[in-house]
């Protein structure tokens, strides 16, 4: 089970730099650059700890969203446009933190 719970990590870790190219780009905050960081280590841990039994692509879009959805009142509430590409790069590494993990997994 530890071996699952580091490998959901570290690809966790790797989406949230790929998350992180475009706002360092966009010279965002280094809150909201620590809050996206830690937000898909903590998706990469609940793809690895979960007991879903669905499409591993499915799991981890599904497990993405839930974990942003709180984040989602926050940001909408301030900046309703920048929901959209936060969505989107949500539902892309979601299911690339699914994939990924069903694939060196292997569940």
């Amino acid at each position: 089970m530890h071996k699952k719970i580091i490998t959901g990590m570290l690809i966790g870790i790797a989406a949230g730099v790929i998350d992180l190219i475009p706002m360092i780009i966009q010279k965002l905050t280094w809150d909201a650059n620590l809050s996206a960081f830690s937000f898909w280590v903590v998706t990469g841990f609940m793809v690895a700890t979960s007991g879903l039994r669905i499409n591993p692509v499915l799991k981890g879009v599904l497990l993405a969203v839930l974990c942003l959805l709180p984040t989602l009142f926050l940001i909408g509430w301030q900046n309703p446009l920048s929901l959209m590409p936060i969505l989107v790069m949500t539902l892309i590494l979601g299911a690339l933190v699914g994939f990924a993990f069903n694939k060196i997994v292997k569940e």
